[in-house]
């Protein structure tokens, strides 16, 4: 098995800089935007296909509180169409893929409490619900051929099987405006291979018609703003402060780049048009205001008065509960905390002197042509 395979998941747990503390409020806001197409999309799909047990896969689930909100927003979507089309629930199956350094044992531990709350909402309309986990990467085979009616996806997709290899990158450990076009076309065509890999092995395991949502972070074709992007390529500069310090190999730096990819709407298309398994039905690019993740997560109703270090360390802890463990797997634990207090004062600078850092995000519908 692949080593990056094996620390590439989010921090466990629910600590302070567990991923599940701190990323609850850009996911929700994320399902938020997604939620409309997804409710098409199943629609679509239950009122079409005669479904008994309803096969749904969330892959690249992660952990905590919003790793169970797809299979909530499913039960709903049905439960409703159900109700309007008199016919009977179903059974529903949901499979929940991430890999295999995922903390899928908080999930495990959340699903009595889960299962109660949905009891109480649905009685006994609601069809049975079996629950699984299902580990492994999302660019491999993961369930039989025509086997899945929906496949959900959300913020994963960014990730790719590998950063491109013999890059000879020595300063940036992600894009940025200064990177070589050489670079920039490593990790395109990099995606491109990852992408067009996913939606042949999402194609054989969806039935004939079956659906699919994705969302992922994406990026603006022009450039010319500020977006959470920028706090990742931070990452990169606080390292080689460090190794100008000597508290961190040259060679380890060198030899370290982020196995991350935000594509443009047109270079998704193209890689879903050149695959060819799936109709296009939606293919949207959403822009937020991050700092009004900021201001939900701190429960401000004027984001105005937040003062830079609390914008600061809400930025940070998104970023370490993401990119830590692989971090940690390359230069060592016991440098995270000053790697981290560096950065937050970058990240400082940084928000000085934008007015706005945006987080563009791509929502995908697709549709398995027979």
């Amino acid at each position: 098995m692949d080593r990056q395979q094996v620390v590439l998941h989010m921090n466990h747990g629910m600590g302070d800089n567990s991923y599940a503390h701190n990323s609850i409020v850009q996911q929700k806001k994320v399902m938020r935007e997604a939620k409309g197409i997804v409710e098409e999309s199943m629609m679509r799909l239950y009122t079409i296909i005669p479904i008994h047990c309803f096969k749904v896969a969330d892959l690249g689930c992660s952990s905590g509180p919003n790793a169970l909100q797809l299979v909530s927003n499913v039960i709903d979507i049905v439960d409703t169409t159900t109700c309007n089309l008199n016919l009977k629930p179903p059974i529903f199956q949901f499979f929940l893929n991430d890999l295999f350094g995922n903390d899928f044992n908080s999930i495990f531990k959340s699903l009595p409490q889960f299962s109660e709350i949905i009891e109480e909402k649905k009685g006994h309309k609601c069809g049975a619900c079996f629950i699984n986990a299902t580990p492994g990467t999302f660019y491999k085979s993961l369930f039989p051929n025509n086997f899945l009616h929906f496949v959900h996806s959300s913020f994963s997709l960014h990730w790719l099987s590998q950063a491109p290899k013999e890059l000879g990158n020595e300063e940036n450990v992600h894009l940025t405006s200064t990177t070589p076009p050489a670079m920039h076309e490593a990790y395109l065509e990099q995606f491109q291979k990852d992408f067009k890999l996913f939606l042949k092995l999402r194609s054989q395991e969806l039935v004939p018609k079956g659906g699919m949502v994705l969302t992922l972070i994406g990026r603006d074709k022009s450039q010319k703003t500020h977006d959470i992007r920028t706090a990742w390529s931070l990452i990169g500069t606080t390292l080689n402060d460090m190794v100008l310090e000597n508290l961190i190999e040259a060679i380890k730096l060198e030899s370290f780049d982020l196995p991350l990819y935000n594509p443009t709407i047109e270079e998704a298309k193209e890689v879903i048009e050149d695959e060819g398994s799936f109709t296009l039905q939606r293919l949207e690019s959403v822009i937020l205001d991050w700092s009004t993740n900021i201001k939900e997560a701190v429960d401000d109703d004027n984001n105005n008065n937040l003062d830079l270090n609390t914008k600061a360390e809400f930025t940070t802890k998104f970023i370490r509960a993401a990119l830590e463990p692989l971090l940690k797997a390359k230069f060592g634990e016991e440098i995270m905390d000053e790697l981290f207090v560096r950065y937050k004062n970058k990240i400082v600078q940084l928000i000085m002197g934008v007015k706005i850092l945006e987080f563009p995000t791509l929502i995908i519908s697709l549709i398995k042509k027979v």
